[in-house]
């Protein structure tokens, strides 16, 4: 079973969900789902027998709704599983304290009660926005210390471009580009946060040995599960994101029937999958540009803050994504103000992370969102 909360004081969610589980109940500010899906037939059916009001079902997915209150009180008086109980819950409870999460990553305490900056450190030919620009450990460096002097809590460092269409590089080739940046910037700065952006197990193996605190799946895990071995080997912390399809093919007529529900549950599958593991520091990533048209991108980005009831701290990459030139037609170099300026919408949802190209520019957002949220 997997359990959303969902924000149905957002009027598009509220018709949404409205067609899809044909209720009448009237809209009003507070207003909340939560769905709970792929449930066991038992409990389904017993749920069903007994008619309730304001909780409505669909195949094998149940809906209640309400404020979050009445909602909390539908399940106690409800003579149902313990577990189905605790599983709307803990989704509830994520909801209610994701702004009190905080990590120790290396030598540093992050509380997410505050936004936070991951500056881009693309050590490739052919990235899609600075391609080649720090293809050499000396450029690559001095670049990660231009960022951390601009106030970058995090340098995301990647051996291998994601962009659509790119090719697979091999785990030597992604090595030799990453590791000796990594090694210098720890040399040079030994308390910087370091994120090494990889899929591949031992390459995150190499770099976890070097001084990198965090892994950056896009993969979740799914494309070398022993990655997930290695993030617990040394109590490392991963960010799991989704993406539908390979970075070769993902843009290739992807199709979502619900992208939100869909999204979460492989981000719900994959963070249980860590959690199982003994990993207990994970950020979860909805992978906007991976496998998504631009409505899909779009409306993952309206409804950041559903993802909240997984429990997680969100991180979120926008920066000078396709879709904003396909919307704007605008080239890579001219996207960095519509990056911040949906940066700052998605923080206002939940997200806690920003990843990007232009540090200086995140980095002055946050620090206006933080003083707005600690006001």
């Amino acid at each position: 079973m997997i359990s959303q909360v969902i924000n149905l004081s957002n009027r598009k969610s509220f018709k949404l969900y409205q067609e899809k589980y044909n209720y009448s109940i009237p809209y009003y500010g507070g207003l909340y789902g939560v769905e709970i899906r792929k449930v066991p037939k038992e409990i389904f059916n017993s749920l069903k027998k007994s008619n309730p009001e304001k909780i409505y079902f669909k195949e094998e997915n149940i809906f209640f709704t309400g404020s979050i209150i009445s909602i909390l009180n539908q399940i106690s008086l409800s003579k149902l599983d313990q577990k189905f109980k605790m599983e709307i819950e803990k989704s509830i409870k994520n909801l209610n304290t994701s702004d009190s999460i905080s990590y120790q990553i290396g030598r540093r305490q992050f509380y997410f009660n505050q936004a936070y900056v991951m500056g881009i450190l693309n050590v490739t030919p052919d990235s899609f926005s600075d391609g080649g620009k720090y293809f050499s450990t000396e450029k690559a460096v001095n670049n990660a210390l231009k960022m951390i002097d601009e106030g970058a809590d995090i340098i995301d460092i990647g051996g291998e471009s994601t962009r659509p269409g790119s090719k697979f590089v091999s785990e030597s080739e992604e090595l030799e580009r990453t590791i000796p940046v990594i090694s210098e910037i720890i040399k040079q700065h030994p308390n910087t946060t370091i994120s090494i952006d990889t899929t591949k197990a031992n390459v995150a193996r190499e770099a976890v040995r070097c001084g990198a605190t965090i892994v950056n799946d896009i993969s979740g895990g799914t494309f070398e599960p022993k990655i997930f071995d290695v993030v617990k080997e040394f109590k490392a912390t991963i960010v799991i994101m989704h993406i539908k399809g390979t970075p070769k093919s993902m843009q290739e007529n992807p199709y979502y029937d619900e992208v939100v529900s869909e999204v979460y549950d492989y981000l719900a599958t994959q963070t249980r999958i860590a959690a199982g593991k003994g990993i207990d520091k994970i950020f979860i990533d909805p992978g906007i540009g991976f496998g998504k048209r631009v409505e899909d991108n779009l409306s993952l980005i309206e409804r950041m803050e559903d993802f909240r009831s997984l429990g997680f701290p969100i991180l979120i990459g926008l920066s000078r994504k396709s879709f904003i030139g396909n919307i704007l037609n605008l080239p890579v170099e001219d996207r960095d103000d519509i990056t911040n300026a949906l940066n700052s919408f998605v923080l206002s949802k939940g997200a806690r992370i920003i990843r990007t190209h232009n540090v200086k520019q995140a980095v002055h957002t946050c620090k206006i969102i933080n003083r707005i949220i600690s006001n």
